[in-house]
């Protein structure tokens, strides 16, 4: 065999042989078999030698630095064009060689989109009703391991809080209106305060006192101690609909006013979003930090210890906790038991990292038997969209 020559990989062109043989595989990709796994490699092979104009059998150079990583990335641009994701998330994680050896399936983004909506909604409510039974409780006191009764609201196992309500509020407004209604979403929360709506008991419980006051009063509470995260619980569901960040902002004013809480809302719905669009979640962090001090801190989680990290209910422990919790495990289950297991306000960190750890997983990633084990499902399903 005869080297292929005359293509300078060092500029990082895609040489055109590589071009074309995607365009042919892409084809193929489209009728792939949606369970089916394969890999780059083993898609390019038939392309790898060619007849040249003087009749020799040649060989184009393939390896990972002069070629490998140009079929792999060319391939997910080509995929993601034609609204095809390569899924190879169940392998994050596995050291298992090179790019174009990893195995892959071939699903729709909008499936997969699908499935991370879902994910976001019930993996918040599942993250909300495994740590009800906790909350306040200081860390290291307690394990949970999975759905249980009791607390200091005495709930039965799968009972879920405000945080989930006031989501599922939000999420039936922006199905009915078609777009951010600020004033329907208000009419909403102030249902769920006086007539327990969006519940599954038919009672509000554990209700925020800043939530309460901004409720009563019809208007957000902007003062600096007014920080609580009773808006970034219930603010994810916003990304499904492409929320602007002043529209996020709006919502979260509704109740927590302050621009602390405004910009925490915005940046967790920057993040969630990039997550759904399938961005690891280091670069969705380093993307969105907003520009004040008071954010620095969430830069050095992926280096912080457990013991640096706080849970408490102001705003920015939560958030910071949620993401810590995100970034030190790898999958659904163990985010959210982490999250749980700070202890404090174990219900809304577990709420709000289980939103993060539905986007990264998706809504197949839940075990089932804290799905089925969630008191109002039944509810939860209604308000999606």
């Amino acid at each position: 065999m005869v080297p292929e020559k005359d293509i300078d990989y060092g500029s990082r062109e895609i040489p055109t042989w590589i071009e074309d043989a995607t365009d042919a595989i892409l084809l193929q990709l489209m009728n792939f078999p949606p369970d089916a796994e394969t890999t780059a490699n083993r898609l390019i092979q038939p392309y790898l030698h060619y007849i040249d104009a003087n009749g020799e059998y040649r060989e184009r150079p393939y390896d990972l630095f002069t070629g490998e990583c140009d079929v792999v990335d060319t391939l997910h641009r080509k995929a993601r064009d034609h609204g095809l994701c390569l899924d190879s998330s169940a392998y994050d994680g596995m050291i298992i060689g090179a790019p174009g050896s990893i195995p892959f399936r071939v699903r729709r983004l909008e499936e997969i989109r699908s499935d991370k909506r879902r994910g976001i909604v019930f993996g918040a409510a599942v993250g909300d009703a495994l740590g009800v039974p906790y909350e306040f409780l200081k860390r290291d006191t307690f394990e949970c391991a999975g759905m249980s009764e009791g607390g200091v609201h005495g709930k039965p196992a799968g009972t879920f809080s405000d945080d989930t309500s006031l989501l599922l509020a939000t999420c039936a407004s922006l199905k009915e209106r078609g777009k951010v209604d600020v004033e329907d979403m208000r009419r909403r929360f102030c249902y769920w305060l006086y007539e327990g709506a969006y519940t599954s008991d038919g009672s509000a419980f554990d209700v925020g006192n800043a939530t309460a006051t901004a409720l009563e009063r019809g208007r957000g509470c902007d003062e600096e101690r007014s920080n609580g995260n009773g808006s970034l619980m219930r603010i994810a569901p916003l990304v499904f609909v492409h929320a602007s960040d002043d529209e996020v902002r709006a919502v979260s004013a509704i109740t927590h006013a302050h621009w602390i809480s405004t910009e925490a809302c915005v940046m967790f719905v920057r993040i969630l979003g990039n997550l759904m669009d399938g961005e690891c979640l280091e670069d969705a962090i380093a993307r969105n930090m907003p520009g004040s001090e008071r954010f620095a801190f969430l830069r050095d989680l992926a280096d912080m210890p457990r013991d640096a990290v706080k849970s408490s209910g102001f705003v920015l422990d939560t958030l910071g906790a949620a993401l810590w919790c995100a970034l030190h495990t790898r999958s659904f289950s163990d985010c959210v038991l982490a999250a749980v297991n700070l202890g404090d306000d174990s219900d809304t960190t577990g709420c709000v990292a289980g939103a993060l750890a539905g986007a990264m997983y998706g809504y197949e990633s839940i075990p089932a038997e804290w799905v089925d084990a969630l008191r109002g499902r039944e509810l939860i399903e209604q308000c999606l969209f």
